[in-house]
């Protein structure tokens, strides 16, 4: 039974511990902000993070699903607990001013683009290599198996699935508990959480629709694919508002709408980007299945010459966060952090591809169900907090740079000291002795 005193001497000792890993988990972070890579060429940062992992006598295996890693400490009999962190950078060309901003590129099928950690996935990786430090400096205190995840390619919703796909739980270990954070513009040193639903299912389709392109004086001699695809936008609002219950919340976004290249030339071709989102992932099939017959008839009545194409870019299924765990995970972070530094974390339009590790139909995995617990972490330091405008995190949030911004930098020692404490004592919630 754990009493206030085994408590306090707990936080005592995780703290110590969080405080002699920091120097080296701050040097990591910054020289994983500073050389970001892009989904699925993660090489450089898998194997800093694999070379940290191995120093801290974790047993580690790499180019699991691709680039990502995989680390095992057991430590006799007991359960088995995942933490992931994700490692990949997006597309954007920083503007923080940081002195170890990014200034790296990368080649792409469309050209050279700028890299930038402006998801913070470089905060998560260096927190769970720092959990880590953490954890194996307290072997006395639990018991079972720390299994740490560096997973690649979470922007694209690839490298969960690439991970499992690739034998995760068969040639390591099928954990009893999945656990994972995230930041965002809260508070520093805050840790939010939700039960249940917590974050939407996502899909980008991609269409071609097709015309028979002509000369712009002569619009009865072709067949204009931009006016099926200007009738497809407008149709697909009335999805939302005459197809989905009012109590349901769904997206239905065209991000992207190209065709032609001069004013006086029909077109052969139109091609859109839809992007869906939504909780309930029964109602995000038919939301789709809605999409396909909305542009197979728009483009029957448009006389399209053939067929339209549909390709899927990137899906991941809604995030649920089991109530039990996260319960339990919620009063060990209380334990620690002490309950005016925890908020309710409201739900989502966001995505991620963490839900995969728990669903064992989608992650195609087998068996029962394994809980989840996704928690997100505050990133804002404690003057900017003060001086935003606005009442608690959802007021403040407006104001505040968000993730993907070129602006973004989460990266405060207290954002970096509160990752690595919240992963190491939601872990203690399983294994603690």
């Amino acid at each position: 039974m754990i009493t206030s005193a085994t408590s306090n001497d707990l936080k005592r000792d995780l703290d110590a511990r969080v405080e002699a890993a920091f120097a080296e988990v701050q040097a990591l972070y910054r020289q994983l902000h500073q050389h970001p890579e892009l989904p699925f060429q993660e090489h450089e940062t898998a194997a800093r993070l694999a070379d940290a992992l191995e120093g801290l006598g974790f047993e580690v295996t790499r180019g699991v699903g691709g680039t990502g890693v995989v680390a095992l400490l057991r430590n006799g009999e007991g359960p088995t607990v995942m933490l992931r962190g994700d490692m990949d950078a997006l597309p954007i060309a920083e503007q923080t001013g940081l002195d170890f901003a990014s200034t790296s590129t990368a080649e792409t099928e469309g050209g050279t683009v700028p890299v930038m950690h402006a998801c913070g996935h470089d905060l998560h990786s260096s927190c769970l290599v720092g959990a880590g430090a953490v954890l194996a400096g307290l072997r006395q205190r639990w018991r079972g198996t720390l299994m740490l995840v560096c997973q690649p390619a979470e922007e694209v919703f690839g490298g969960a699935r690439a991970m499992l796909e690739d034998g995760l739980y068969t040639r390591f270990a099928r954990p009893d508990v999945v656990l994972g954070q995230h930041n965002m513009p809260a508070r520093e040193g805050t840790v939010g959480h939700i039960a249940g639903s917590a974050m939407a299912a996502a899909t980008t389709l991609g269409v071609t629709i097709h015309g028979a392109g002509g000369h712009g004086s002569m619009p009865a001699q072709s067949i204009d694919p931009v006016v099926i695809a200007a009738h497809v936008v407008t149709r697909l609002q009335s999805i939302v508002a005459r197809e989905v219950p009012p109590e349901e919340t769904v997206v239905v976004t065209v991000g992207k709408l190209h065709a032609g290249t001069q004013g006086n030339i029909i077109p052969h071709t139109a091609e859109l980007e839809i992007n869906v989102r939504g909780f309930d992932n029964a109602l995000h099939a038919r939301v789709l299945e809605s999409i396909r017959r909305i542009v197979r008839c728009e483009c029957e009545a448009g006389r399209a010459p053939r067929a339209p194409e549909f390709r899927g870019l990137s899906e991941t299924i809604a995030l649920h966060n089991d109530p039990e765990a996260v319960a339990r995970v919620r009063r060990a972070h209380a334990d620690h952090f002490g309950e005016d530094r925890l908020f309710p974390m409201p739900r989502l339009n966001g995505s991620e591809d963490f839900p995969y590790f728990g669903d064992a139909e989608a992650g195609g995995f087998g068996g029962e169900a394994i809980p989840c617990v996704y928690w997100f972490i505050g990133a804002t330091s404690e003057a900017r907090w003060q001086e935003t405008p606005g009442e608690g995190v959802a007021e403040k949030m407006r104001h505040l740079e968000m993730p993907h911004s070129p602006y973004y930098a989460p990266g405060q020692a207290a954002t970096l000291k509160t990752g690595m404490a919240a992963l190491a004592s939601g872990a203690l919630a399983y294994l603690g002795t």
